[in-house]
């Protein structure tokens, strides 16, 4: 039987099997435990479905497993056929056998399996159990609108973000999920099935390195001795040489895991040893795991490591979760009657987690979902109602309950009460928190355990160290023994909140806080102040502000980690409070999108502290609106949604913009659809979801981020009345014929597009007349520009690229009527600026400031021009204080300024209205006394300096300068400057 005949006999068992008993797809899918999408797949699918996969099956249709099993095999004869040929008889029998051994090792998840009542006990398929994970990647790019810059998006499956990345970082917290993807892509690679974005490793063979045992040796292994160091029983049996073949011919698929879990003395060592892989195996492909900021951002940038980020799970993945996690508990359920209860559970489990808000903050990670699935169901219904909470609950379970209910009476010959063993447990925690550690060796852990047990005689009557931590390994369900000699935690969490408990109890609070400006003791310190008692909770939390106040290197950070202590501090003196209040108003409401940054870092519990909408003052608005949208989330939807109380136009084009992290269509319906009709905004669409998401909502202004192909655009739902379009940040554009079904296109921005180099798409017969504005930044330096020339209705025209070697716009804009002219550096030649004249119409124009200077005469010349837009100002240039005044200019905007001497612009513009100066660097300082001499001043926006002097000779309300200076402390820092309700 070749192998396409044994997978056709196999579709057709199980094909023929679902028709002779009637089952719907869903029906089967219920009655094997599987998602719907595995048994479509292993009906229909091209792949061959997974061992768990078809036993699950086969005890749904009543077919022999066996049969299965050997068409399966069967099927699977060539799959490897072609990249094993010239290879040795050893070779391909040992990868056989190690793939083998691969799937059985990691085809099961036991960190969330937390539902211990089953025979599974801490473990589930990890076919049932997988959820792929969102992964986004960051980018920074031009933004919109002009001069905005920073960092965007595009979020996608695993597998797709995935999909022809040779070398990958990805960043996530803990319990995000990280550890379980590396799993799933062993398995999925050792057994072939992968989802098409990721065929390509259909031949590859993984080797999971995790970094905590790895470390431990001191130097990290070489390819040869992988197997060895990760405990493979069979190590020694492998033909010399084996894995260098593997990772030579670009089939290995090194899956490095926790690199936040290496000492950071080690760190260093780790990125050479990362870099020597990539240099020695450059074709095989290298994926590292960490938490976010355990390494600096583009760390391995210059080796082209891409970075993606693991996303808060959506509240549609935590419905999929859920859905999951009861059908995996069904699976071995041992009747109908417990597969009911499991249902009514399962549903009474997603109203809460949609309705509570407190519920929706913990289930953001696979780990804590399954700890709100499995306390769900041990306590048939009834929840824990914070994080502290929760730990302590699942804490109880694992400890004392699990065997308690099972009736396990110490196999092992020891019984402790869940306060010995948390004692002990808290032990090996808070070593591992102190030395930077989060694993030790059983030498260690036994010694620590030895030490504890002369105070503890009922433990010690019960036997050694050797015991009593073999009794740990055994039944807490908290630490594992990856290998003979090491111990760990089953996950960080836990850890850091065990060993938090010991802080406090020893009285280690300056530890704490000399330790608050590291990352790895964040969650540690946040729990101990939720242990403490109210003194010892005062005495860390002033500590803390204490040092934030003296550290100017960690201060912010500092700060607001004193601030996300709040959270757990239910009783705390009212002085310590306050002082801590007033510190957070020092970056609290945010006015910057780099302070928005900053509390985003923060977590979720910055919503419970930021400020309600109306209270916002203007420049308060954006950024506090940013901060959310970084949070992402249900908890931040929510704070969201109050913003539609505000005026639309103050809000909306702010809402329209990063929305990324939430379900699309949640956020076009509550907080999208409530503004956009009232307010004209613009619509940022990063990917397909939100263009779909989008139909219902009168949109006329859209903005594409992201890598949209040319079908993309062209099938926006509302591409026929779009009247503004930006598109830029990656999107896949060669050319612009896409642009037809823009029938009432007016504005068009194009950016970023590197692969762009003709502009013929807008001889577009509707295009050539409607289109009036024109912007294009960071484009090819060949692009083509003659179709300028069809463009008769064009009036506005801005070139922020580097056209090279001559533009000759005269040539190209004969006739055209323009009335705004942009040109940055990049583009500047003498021959358009020496025949301004060809467009004496033009009412604006931008130049980089030392254009403006030289050619002075031609500017003077354009008798309509009232705004001009200068970049690269430098206050001092002697060139600029010789130049003769400009009397029509009403509005002036100098960018990129430097220098501090104002008298130039003063006698330049003797008339103008309004008067924007933009520092180069946010450590200028400014004098503004000389624009007191300008009569006709209304409005003088002065943006991004350190400070300035002279504000009070104008009038009130004419200086309004961004960022507002915080006083400090939080004194005067609102300024009186709330918005009215």
């Amino acid at each position: 039987m070749t192998e396409e005949e044994a997978r056709r006999r196999l579709r057709e068992l199980l094909t023929h099997a679902r028709a002779k008993r009637r089952l719907a797809m869903a029906a089967l899918a219920r009655r094997a435990g599987l998602g719907r999408t595995t048994v479509s797949q292993a009906l229909n699918g091209r792949h061959v479905p997974s061992e768990a996969t078809l036993v699950a099956l086969a005890g749904a249709l009543d077919l022999d497993p066996d049969e299965l099993l050997r068409l399966r095999r069967a099927s699977l004869g060539a799959t490897r056929a072609a990249h094993t040929e010239g290879l040795s008889p050893q070779d391909i029998g040992f990868e056989e056998r190690y793939l083998a051994y691969l799937k059985r090792r990691h085809s099961s998840l036991t960190v969330v399996g937390l539902d211990l009542r089953g025979p599974a006990q801490a473990s589930w398929p990890l076919d049932a159990a997988y959820l792929s994970l969102e992964l986004a990647e960051r980018d920074l790019g031009w933004g919109y609108p002009a001069g905005r810059a920073g960092a965007q998006q595009r979020v996608e499956r695993a597998e797709v973000a995935l999909s022809g990345s040779r070398r990958t970082l990805i960043r996530g917290l803990a319990g995000s999920g990280k550890t379980t993807l590396l799993q799933w892509l062993a398995c999925a690679t050792a057994t072939a099935q992968l989802p098409a974005p990721l065929e390509e490793l259909r031949s590859s063979v993984a080797f999971v390195l995790p970094l905590r045992t790895l470390a431990r040796r001191g130097e990290l292994p070489e390819p040869t001795a992988y197997l060895e160091a990760v405990g493979c029983p069979f190590a020694a049996a492998q033909p010399e040489g084996w894995i260098d073949r593997v990772l030579g011919a670009g089939r290995g698929l090194l899956l490095v895991d926790g690199l936040d879990e290496v000492p950071k003395a080690m760190r260093e060592r780790t990125g050479h040893w990362l870099r020597d892989l990539a240099a020695a195996y450059g074709r095989s492909r290298l994926v590292v795991t960490t938490r976010p900021n355990a390494v600096p951002d583009f760390w391995l940038s210059d080796l082209q490591f891409r970075e993606l980020t693991v996303r808060p799970m959506s509240r549609g993945d935590v419905g999929v979760f859920v859905s999951r996690w009861h059908a995996a508990a069904k699976r071995e359920a041992p009747d109908k009657d417990v597969r009911a209860h499991l249902d009514v559970l399962e549903a009474e489990l997603r109203d809460k987690v949609r309705a509570k808000r407190d519920l929706a903050l913990l289930t953001t990670t696979p780990l804590l979902c399954a700890l709100v699935c499995a306390l769900h169901r041990d306590r048939r219904g009834r929840l824990p109602h914070d994080r502290m909470e929760l730990y302590a609950a699942a804490l109880s379970m694992l400890l004392i309950r699990r065997d308690q209910e099972r009736e396990v009476n110490a196999p092992e010959g020891v019984e402790l009460s869940e306060r010995e063993s948390i004692q002990l447990l808290q032990k090996l925690a808070y070593w591992l928190i102190r030395n930077g550690q989060t694993e030790l060796s059983r030498t260690t852990a036994e010694f620590l355990i030895d030490e504890a047990l002369p105070l503890m005689p009922s433990v010690a009557e019960q036997g050694d160290a050797a015991a009593i931590l073999a009794h740990l390994l055994g039944r807490t369900g908290l630490l594992r023994a990856p290998t003979a000699d090491t111990v760990h935690f089953v996950h960080r969490t836990f850890q850091d909140y065990l060993g938090a408990k010991a802080a406090v109890e020893t009285k280690d609070l300056p530890l704490l806080v000399n330790n608050a400006h590291d990352d790895q003791w964040e969650d540690v310190i946040r729990m101990a102040v939720a242990h403490a008692r109210p003194d010892e909770r005062a005495d860390l939390l002033g500590r803390l502000t204490e040092r934030a106040a003296v550290n100017g290197q960690s201060s912010t950070r500092l700060t607001l980690l004193a601030l996300a202590c709040l959270q757990h501090a239910t009783e705390l003196s009212a002085s310590v409070r306050a002082e801590i209040q007033a510190r957070a108003d020092d970056h609290l409401p945010p006015r910057t999108d780099a302070e928005a940054d900053a509390l985003a870092q923060v977590g979720p519990v910055v919503l419970d502290l930021l400020p309600p909408p109306e209270r916002l003052a203007d420049d308060e608005v954006p950024a506090t609106i940013r901060t959310a949208q970084r949070l992402g989330g249900d908890p931040a939807l929510t704070y969201l949604k109050a913003f539609t109380r505000l005026p639309a136009a103050d809000v909306g084009p702010w809402l329209a913009q990063d929305w990324s992290g939430f379900d699309p269509q949640t956020y076009v319906s509550e907080v999208l659809t409530p503004v956009a009709a009232a307010a004209d905004v613009m619509v940022q669409v990063d990917d397909g979801r939100q263009a779909a998401a989008l139909r219902p909502l009168p949109v006329t202004k859209a903005h594409f981020r992201g890598a949209h192909a040319h079908a993309d655009l062209a099938g926006f739902p509302h591409a026929p009345g779009v009247t503004t379009l930006v598109v830029g940040g990656g999107a896949a554009v060669t050319g612009l014929a896409w642009l037809r079904p823009y029938a009432a296109l007016e504005d068009l921005t194009l950016y970023g597009l590197s692969g762009l180099t003709t502009l013929h798409g807008l001889r577009v017969g509707h295009l050539t007349g409607r289109l009036t504005a024109l912007r294009l930044r960071a484009l090819h330096p060949n692009l083509d520009l003659s179709a300028l020339n069809w463009l008769t209705g064009l009036r506005t025209l801005s070139l922020h690229t580097e056209l090279a070697p001559y533009l000759d716009l005269v040539g190209l804009l004969r006739g055209h009527d323009l009335r705004s002219l942009t040109l940055g550096h990049e583009v500047i030649s003498d021959e358009p600026l020496k025949a301004l004249s060809s467009w004496p119409g033009l009412v604006h124009l931008g130049l980089p400031a030392w254009q403006f200077t030289t050619y002075a005469t031609e500017v003077s010349g354009l008798p309509r021009l009232t705004r001009v837009e200068l970049s690269q100002v430098d206050l001092t240039d002697r060139d600029l204080h010789d130049m003769p005044p400009l009397p029509r200019i009403r509005d002036a905007v100098l960018t990129q300024a430097t220098g501090d001497d104002l008298t130039a612009v003063a006698r330049l513009f003797p008339y103008a209205h309004t008067l924007t100066l933009t520092a180069a660097t946010p450590t200028q300082s400014l004098d503004l006394t000389p624009l007191t001499a300008l009569p006709a001043l209304e409005r003088l926006d002065v943006i991004g300096f350190h400070g300035t002097t002279g504000t009070d000779a104008f009038r009130a309300g004419v200086v309004r300068a961004r960022p507002r200076r915080r006083v400090g402390k939080g004194v005067g820092v609102r300024e009186g400057e709330a918005r009215a309700v």
